[in-house]
């Protein structure tokens, strides 16, 4: 793709700094409180670029657990049908080209440079005449996202939600459906305390007259709320878990097979993705394919099929054999995904003992997520990522022994505590690494000699053209 639509002179490091420059509250340990965030100063930058929003028709993803799975689902299905699918989300494991893909692929390093020169006299022009202040990092690639989408003449784009809803950058756009997946406690400093305080913010992406597909919930709370909103918004609420009914058949490391009956008849599927609660994410994906199909596009069944065997989703209940020991990687950074993490090891991995590997980052709860792992009865290495919100392994070892767990190591890094599991696990044992995506990504690198992008510039100037 990148010769047939793009051309800079601009490099990939000088973009990637570019766009560092910019304030990045994902990766900064100081947020900036609601009042930062105006849906007004994206929307200036999209009505810049000649309304990059309304370009191409949309599907809009919210919520706590499995969003970006149901994207991948979503994406892969649709590619499967013959659309050109933008693929939105956050974070990264290694490159922040994988946020901005087209399949499942992420675009090439040149075609990010060039979007960056391309989208960059907008992102100056919204800070010098705005009255909002300067757009933020990842309002900015949410922008720069759509343009690349509708620059390639995508049929559709699938948008992930970075944080809550209503004031997330990705929404100022009037999508073709509204997904809301699993809801539970995270982020709370910034969301609320509560599950109907987290439900309302997630809940802000339903629009006027746009059918909501809303994933299974484990509380009332928050099928209260959206049941709610979406009357108040005269939308079509689609109950997942009221329309579907799906059951587990054989399981490996490999994938698993889940029948899924809905109102459109019974789908035999096989998924590469592990975990039972991905049968959840694949009946809200099928959910929001079959919306699709009721407002006239064109998706046969056996693209259900084949986006559903052929997705791929990193860094989410990986499995892995080193040096004849067993790995498993996944992402789960909050205490209701970890504790069904915990519920579905043994579902697909033999294992004697475990070998846990977790980091976490700052103001998710390491407490509650330790105390689910904490049943494994694991020997527990502590690391610290690179990612600037990462908690110290010092602090992470403090609530370790305050919960009466085995510490057997403080590691400065993931990579040096990586290493550490390999040598003190035996053939038996599992080495469990987990508590933030940032903690897995670093695995993942030492896994596949992956090099991953370093930002220095995080807090640096704004570079002048």
């Amino acid at each position: 793709m990148t010769a047939n639509y793009y051309s800079t002179d601009l490099t990939y490091d000088q973009a990637v700094d570019m766009a560092m420059s910019l304030a990045d509250f994902e990766r900064s340990a100081n947020w900036p409180g609601h009042s930062f965030f105006h849906l007004e100063r994206v929307q200036m930058l999209a009505q810049r670029l000649d309304d990059v929003d309304k370009a191409v028709p949309t599907v809009h993803v919210a919520g706590t657990k499995g969003k970006g799975s149901t994207c991948a689902l979503i994406t892969s299905i649709l590619t499967q049908a013959g659309y050109r699918v933008g693929l939105f989300t956050s974070p990264h494991l290694h490159s922040v080209c994988e946020r901005v893909r087209v399949g499942l692929e992420p675009i090439s390093t040149t075609d990010y440079a060039a979007l960056i020169e391309q989208i960059w006299p907008a992102v100056e022009s919204v800070e010098r005449d705005g009255k909002y202040g300067g757009v933020s990092f990842f309002e900015m690639l949410t922008a720069l996202a759509m343009l690349h989408y509708r620059n390639i003449g995508a049929d559709f784009q699938v948008l992930e939600v970075g944080m809550g809803g209503r004031l997330d950058s990705t929404n100022i756009v009037t999508p073709e459906v509204s997904v809301i997946t699993s809801i539970s406690l995270d982020h709370v400093n910034v969301l609320g305390d509560t599950i109907e305080k987290i439900a309302t913010a997630k809940a802000g992406i339903i629009k006027d007259g746009v059918p909501c597909v809303v994933g299974p919930q484990a509380e009332n709370d928050a099928m209260r709320v959206f049941k709610q909103v979406t009357q108040e918004q005269n939308s079509k609420m689609i109950s997942t878990a009221d329309t579907y009914t799906w059951e587990m058949g054989c399981s490996d490391i490999h994938g698993q097979d889940i029948t899924l009956t809905g109102t459109d008849g019974t789908y035999r599927l096989r998924t590469p993705l592990l975990g039972d609660y991905q049968a959840e994410n694949i009946a809200t994906a099928v959910a929001a394919t079959e919306v699709l199909i009721e407002k006239g596009y064109e998706i046969p069944k056996e693209a259900i099929s084949a986006g559903v065997r052929e997705v791929s989703w990193p860094g989410r209940f990986e499995v892995y054999h080193r040096s004849g020991k067993t790995i498993v990687a996944d992402g789960a950074h909050n205490p209701y995904s970890v504790g069904r993490l915990v519920q579905n090891l043994r579902s697909y991995v033999e294992f004697d003992s475990v070998v846990l590997v977790y980091g976490a980052l700052g103001g998710h709860s390491a407490i509650d997520m330790l105390s689910e792992l904490s049943s494994l009865e694991p020997r527990v290495v502590a690391v610290h990522s690179r990612h600037p919100r990462s908690s110290h392994s010092s602090t992470i070892g403090d609530t370790i022994r305050d919960l009466g767990m085995n510490l057997v190591k403080q590691a400065s890094t993931v990579s040096q505590g990586f290493k550490h599991a390999l040598d003190i696990a035996t053939e038996n044992d599992l080495i469990l690494c987990t508590g933030s995506l940032a903690v897995v990504a670093e695995v993942l690198e030492e896994i596949h000699g992956i090099e991953p992008e370093i930002y220095e510039n995080l807090k640096g100037p704004r570079p002048r053209k």
